[in-house]
């Protein structure tokens, strides 16, 4: 007997594609402004997101937030690293007051990190990053206390449960490790 060798793979144009390439049949894009403002997503007062991956087999949670002027998050610990970058305004750690994060900035967390995020009030405008985060946001109340977990489960319940009580169609953000895009 003797072993039968896979197809070979082609792209659309029908170049052939080594055989440990996986083929892409389309193109896995969100545009940013036909995704709704998902407003006070966790309960937090004047932060807004918008999604844009969320897999919750890998924990991981790509989007943009929206942040006013004196917003905050509790303390937290980042069970992954944290990318972020910031396109508009400044926003700070209160652990490290010195290094306000303004436009331009880009911003790697290792996984461990523990800090409390906020906006100025003094602000001008509201702060707009984009963040990939992998894992979760372990939170904590201000006597060390066990508040909540935020992570990619938890992001894409209130993304579809929120869109669903606010009449919003349904959020379209690519879904589950690169494997579709929600179709509005």
């Amino acid at each position: 007997m003797t072993a039968r060798l896979p197809t070979q793979l082609t792209t659309s144009t029908g170049a052939a594609l080594p055989l440990p390439a996986l083929p892409q049949d389309r193109l896995l894009t969100v545009n940013i402004e036909e995704i709704p403002l998902m407003k006070d997503l966790f309960g937090v007062p004047g932060i807004d997101l918008k999604p844009l991956r969320l897999d919750p087999e890998r924990n991981e949670w790509v989007f943009m937030a929206v942040c006013k002027p004196g917003c905050s998050l509790p303390l937290h610990y980042h069970t992954g690293p944290a990318q972020v970058y910031t396109l508009q305004g400044r926003w700070c750690y209160r652990e490290y007051p010195g290094e306000p994060q303004v436009a331009g900035s880009y911003l790697y967390e290792p996984a461990g990190s523990v800090h409390t995020f906020y906006c100025p009030e003094d602000n001008t405008e509201d702060t707009i990053v984009i963040a990939w985060l992998e894992g979760a946001q372990v939170c904590f109340g201000e006597d060390g206390s066990f508040v909540g977990v935020n992570d990619a489960v938890l992001v894409q319940h209130l993304t579809e449960t929120l869109a669903a009580q606010r009449g919003l169609a349904p959020v379209r953000y690519i879904r589950g490790n690169g494997a579709d895009v929600a179709r509005s």
